[in-house]
């Protein structure tokens, strides 16, 4: 006999960084998944003035895209449980691994600033965090977060956050954004793949059902 299997298990989206001074990637699971995602997309078109130019119809890469998200957290469930961290920090630490995504590490800092004190003339600023964007097993997206917000709703004796909703914008990066050797050009290449597979599947094949006679549109 078979038991019923109950639920499905719940695929949780993340986010997911990987610093060049840390080997080991930061994985912020969603507490709770989004209920919604806004995602817009803007075709990258080559322009041509010239008159009588075809060239305006060309795609000069994959369309920019924009993701945002409203990420919701809370500790009720851990303080409840007498969970030590949420206790005694709320989700502080939740909060600041998400922030941590838009700042350099600061032993880059560190170093930076000390080539600077003994006279270094030209100082390279660290390079962003590698950061994935998770959202299903069929969307793994390089991102550059391009706006942050954050909203305390709630609060501990001692005044760490115990509530909160962090608003974050989101732009994917493509093959167009990134070299060859770059991880992420691969990833979203494996992306776009996916992305053509699923528009076969959710298109239709014959013109003929659809308009109720013979027609060919391009000759």
């Amino acid at each position: 006999m078979t038991s019923f299997p109950g639920s499905p298990r719940l695929f949780k989206g993340a986010l997911i960084g990987f610093d060049i001074a840390n080997p080991i990637p930061k994985v912020i699971p969603f507490q709770y998944n989004p209920e919604t995602l806004t995602r817009s997309l803007e075709p990258q078109m080559q322009g041509n003035d010239q008159a009588g130019s075809t060239v305006g119809l060309r795609l000069s890469g994959a369309a920019a895209e924009s993701i945002n998200i409203d990420i919701e957290m809370d500790a009720t469930d851990q303080l409840e449980k007498g969970k030590d961290i949420a206790v005694n920090m709320g989700i502080y630490p939740q909060l600041s691994a998400l922030e941590m995504l838009v700042y350099p590490a600061s032993s880059m800092v560190i170093a930076n600033t000390i080539m600077l004190a003994v006279g270094t003339i030209e100082i390279m600023p660290p390079p962003p965090k590698l950061t994935l964007f998770i959202w299903g097993q069929r969307r793994i997206l390089p991102v550059n977060i391009t706006s942050f917000s954050i909203t305390e709703e709630a609060h501990d004796t001692n005044l760490n956050p115990i509530r909160a909703k962090v608003s974050l914008g989101m732009r994917v990066l493509t093959y167009s954004d990134l070299p060859i050797t770059h991880p992420g050009y691969h990833l979203y290449l494996a992306h776009q793949v996916v992305k053509e597979t699923m528009a076969t599947l959710g298109t239709g094949t014959s013109l003929n059902n659809l308009l109720g006679t013979n027609i060919k549109l391009l000759s």
